[in-house]
Parts: C-alpha cells; structure tokens; sequence
C-alpha cells in the first residue's frame, strides 16, 4: 500500500523539501534566539508566548515565524504572505511608490486568477478593485481585514493544536 518516494510527483517532493527547509530553518532561529537567556526569563518567555493572543502572535517575528510555517503546511501560506504585504505596503512613504505597489499586490493575491489569490468575497474584491482607482494607504484595508478575520477564527485556533506550536512551546520550555 505505502509506495517510495520515487512514485510521488515531483512537484510533491519539491514541496516536501521547502517544507522542511522552512521548518528547519525555523528551529534554528529558535535556539538561536533562546540563547543568552537566564532560565527564569525563559519561563517568563514561555509563559507569556502559550497565552499570546492572535495579535500577539503576529507582532512577535518568532510566533509569525512558527504561523507561516504552519500555514505553509496547509498550503494557505498565501493568507500571511497577503497580510504582510498590506502591513508593508501600509508603511510606504513614497506616493510614487504607492500605485505600483498596490498593483503588485492586487495582481499577486486579490485578482482572478492570482498566482496566490487569497480567499475573498465578491463584495470585497469590487470595493479593494474601486479602491485600486486611487489607491490610498488604506486602499487594502476591507481585504486585509477579512483575512485577518479569516486566519484569527479558523488558521490559530488549528495552529495551536498543532505540531508546530507544540515543538515551539518545548523548545521554548527546554
């Protein structure tokens, strides 16, 4: 019944293999980051991180680490990747740059037919679509809002039960 690797698609193993090159590329900054630290701060670290709220877990580089490798697992990395994009594109100083990045964006996770199309309404995708006319700082805002929503109410709660979170809660605890 169990076949060898050799008899899955191509695709598959490449995907495998990031996979577990983000994972393992994760760890390591994990113990890198742990180290230097007394063992009553570790505690403190610990506890605090197993009561992170969604928020939280996104404001931390570690915990958004750990969510986008989870994510990555789910093969719904395209939800933080947009999230991400909207926090930096929120950031740009430069008018200039604003239509192009926006464009970027829009081309990349919200149009039909996206590379990475991030799961939105119709609604939505016609009002980010008519903010994309004069796109403003805050042109992503309804979008990105309802991804946040998305990821906070169905990707964290499995996170948290997940192996990934688990592994980051014992190496932080070890």
């Amino acid at each position: 019944m169990c076949r060898s690797l050799e008899h899955l698609p191509n695709t598959c193993l490449e995907r495998a293999k990031e996979l577990k090159a983000r994972f393992g590329s994760f760890l390591l900054k994990q113990e890198l980051n742990i180290m230097g630290h007394s063992q009553k701060t570790d505690k403190l670290m610990l506890e605090d991180r197993q009561n992170w709220s969604f928020h939280e877990l996104l404001a931390h580089k570690e915990g958004q680490c750990a969510f986008t490798t989870f994510l990555s697992s789910e093969y719904s990395e395209e939800n933080i990747a947009f999230y991400l994009a909207c926090e930096d594109y929120r950031k740009t100083k430069s008018s200039s740059k604003l239509c192009s990045k926006a464009r970027k964006i829009y081309e990349e996770f919200i149009c039909s037919d996206a590379p990475r199309e991030v799961n939105l309404d119709h609604e939505t995708r016609t009002i980010t679509l008519k903010n994309m006319e004069q796109p403003t700082l805050s042109c992503f805002n309804l979008a990105q809002s309802k991804i946040y929503t998305l990821m906070e109410k169905d990707c964290y709660p499995r996170f948290l039960k997940s192996a990934v979170y688990q592994e980051l809660i014992t190496q932080l605890a070890g």
